[in-house]
């Protein structure tokens, strides 16, 4: 910058005395901010203490995520197997049953001794269904159910009732012949005969499953 006149020259000196004025307050603003930031790190170490700086990961928890609850897989596959089970109503159980004072039903290699046991009451009645009153479709689900339960429970001997059909027209009970031809489908069961007139004669059965393998 060059000056032409003696006005010019101390215009010049006037800006640069501003200029250095202005950096001497700024300097001073800054010295002050600090001197202030200092004071206050000062007062936080006197009221706390020596510190150090905590590593990195120092305390950091690593939050594993909750897995899934399981599914009962085995569950479902025997549920459905429920469902395919076809315990038709058209099978005749009539030629499997023993003709005698009671009919009674046991599988191919299992002894007479097995039914003769049964209407002693040499196993001990553990678990029992009442079908009376049940429509047929509602009757069959059930015992198909409890069947299947008690079995997986490692239940061996059951109490079917299902009614004499005193209430049925013409009072044929047919409940009764139904009942025979489901067990009879039922891989779970090994035997069964009419209970006896203490635990319901014509009106029930007493069922042998086969031991469960659990």
């Amino acid at each position: 910058m060059k000056a032409k006149s003696l006005q010019d020259l101390q215009a010049i000196q006037r800006k640069l005395a501003e200029q250095q004025q202005l950096r001497a307050e700024q300097e001073a603003a800054r010295r002050e901010a600090e001197r202030k930031a200092q004071a206050e790190k000062n007062l936080f170490v006197r009221a706390a203490g020596a510190v150090q700086p905590l590593p990195r990961h120092h305390g950091r928890v690593v939050l594993v995520p909750e897995p899934p609850p399981p599914i009962p897989v085995q569950q479902q596959l025997d549920d459905q197997r429920v469902l395919r089970e076809a315990i038709s109503d058209e099978f005749d159980a009539g030629t499997l049953l023993d003709v005698d004072d009671a009919l009674s039903f046991r599988r191919p290699g299992v002894g007479t001794d097995v039914t003769r046991k049964l209407r002693r009451g040499h196993w001990s009645i553990q678990r029992e269904i009442d079908l009376h009153g049940l429509r047929r479709e509602d009757a069959r689900e059930a015992l198909a159910e409890f069947i299947r339960v008690a079995w997986r429970e490692g239940i061996r001997c059951v109490r079917v009732v299902h009614g004499k059909g005193l209430g049925s027209p013409g009072k044929t009970p047919v409940l009764k012949g139904k009942v025979q031809s489901w067990l009879v489908q039922k891989n779970e069961v090994l035997a069964f005969v009419q209970a006896r007139g203490d635990e319901g004669g014509a009106g029930a059965l007493v069922v042998l499953l086969r031991p469960s393998p659990g």
